[in-house]
């Protein structure tokens, strides 16, 4: 005859299964959950890829260049208007 002893064992190995179900449902739910907000974030940022970041950064580098230039080109007006 069983015992409460060996029904409590039975009832402990049973939820001893479940509970390792329960855990991987439970971290699924959770990678799930937070693979949603970390997407929901990356939505509402203004991200650019590296070509278009590149391409933004070649011409700011002319743009810089070429006010490089003008400043130059100002500053030797400048110095003849003076030497007049």
């Amino acid at each position: 005859m069983k015992g409460p002893q060996d029904f409590l064992a039975q009832l402990q190995g049973q939820f001893g299964q479940f509970v390792p179900d329960m855990a991987r449902a439970a971290r699924e739910d959770f990678e799930t959950q937070a693979r949603a907000t970390v997407m929901s974030v990356l939505s509402r940022l203004e991200l650019v890829t590296r070509e278009e970041f590149d391409a933004q950064q070649a011409v700011l580098m002319k743009t810089r260049e070429k006010v490089e230039e003008l400043e130059k080109r100002v500053a030797a007006l400048e110095s003849k208007l003076q030497d007049n």
